[in-house]
């Protein structure tokens, strides 16, 4: 499996982080998140899907969505929402939860982050946190913004509950919330950004290690990432998307014949290996349209189409519009 892969998608799909609640709770509490889609322009804007996460800084908890079993958090466990579904947290299952609402949400969007809120006896106090030994339970929550469109994998091979146990992270994982909580208390200049920065590695943190936690016939992006010959696959076509690439010479260079490989990507991605070299070349002009000056005839080279026209065929196709519309609507938002 090669690292470089995973960090090339993570640098294509634009993944920003934000902290955005200090969340301070006296037993018993609960509290439902509504659905990401409902709340994104709000928390993250122009960000086409928003991911939840929460760190437990002290105490415990659970995290339930529906038709899913509950999840029991302890200090220093990170849970996400990778689908942006609708959640609860509360110190027990069952326990009625208090709802945050889209026009909360909206509402005190320009408060100053991370907003303290304090849950205790039913009461729910924005702008005042509990001190920290009357807390039982101290979480850190945000956002994560990414793009879906024109391609992005990696979301759909994540689960709905993404729950990183504290004894299974590595060391400076544990230190992440231990930052955080810090920043959070004590606003310094340049704080933003670095919560923004944890978050982020948060995220690809969280990624590895649930690709490392996969069970040997799991399927998806992930897992053909580990897969000796769909792995050295995908490096090859994200270190060199330029390249004339057909089936037959990706294969030899897999060590694999054409139909094995194939029916090995079929397996793990669900698509034939052209067919994903395609959405990545698209992906990647995206990217290079939205940050650079250069001209779409130029992009089309950069990313292995032959003519400018070829490659405003296949755009259109995908997106929707032609790529010099979609820049226009990019550089407008």
């Amino acid at each position: 499996m090669s690292r470089d892969t995973l960090s090339d998608l993570l640098r294509a799909v634009r993944v920003r982080g934000a902290v955005f609640y200090y969340v301070s709770c006296i037993d018993p509490w609960s509290a439902e998140a509504p659905p990401a889609s409902e709340i994104a322009e709000a928390v993250m804007p122009g960000c086409e899907h928003v991911i939840e996460y929460h760190m437990i800084a002290k105490g415990n908890g659970w995290a339930a969505v529906a038709g899913e079993s509950p999840v029991r958090l302890a200090a220093g466990d990170v849970v996400m929402f990778p689908q942006g579904d609708r959640h609860v947290l509360s110190s027990a299952p069952g326990v009625e939860p208090l709802r945050r609402t889209a026009e909360w949400v909206s509402s005190t969007r320009n408060v100053p982050k991370p907003m303290p809120i304090a849950f205790h006896h039913g009461v729910v106090d924005a702008g005042a946190p509990l001190p920290v030994e009357d807390a039982d339970t101290i979480a850190i929550c945000g956002f994560l913004g990414c793009d879906l469109r024109p391609f992005n994998p990696l979301i759909a091979a994540l689960p709905r509950i993404l729950h990183l146990p504290a004894e299974r992270a590595s060391g400076w994982a544990n230190r992440v919330i231990e930052q955080a909580v810090v920043e959070s208390n004590s606003p310094r200049p340049g704080g933003d950004a670095v919560l923004e920065r944890l978050a982020e590695m948060m995220f690809v943190d969280a990624a590895r290690r649930y690709l490392d936690s996969l069970p040997e016939d799991a399927t998806g992006w992930l897992a053909g990432l580990r897969d000796r010959f769909v792995g050295k696959a995908l490096e090859l076509m994200h270190a060199h998307p330029d390249r004339n690439w057909t089936v037959d010479n990706l294969a030899r260079e897999v060590g694999l014949s054409r139909s094995a490989l194939h029916e090995r990507f079929v397996q793990y991605l669900g698509d034939p290996p052209m067919h994903y070299l395609a959405n990545w070349r698209i992906q990647l002009g995206s990217r290079l349209l939205r940050e650079s000056n250069r001209t779409v005839a130029t992009v089309a080279l950069d990313v292995g189409y032959d003519s400018e026209a070829a490659f405003s065929r296949a755009f259109k196709r995908m997106v929707g519009m032609p790529p010099a519309a979609w820049k226009r609507a990019q550089a407008s938002r």
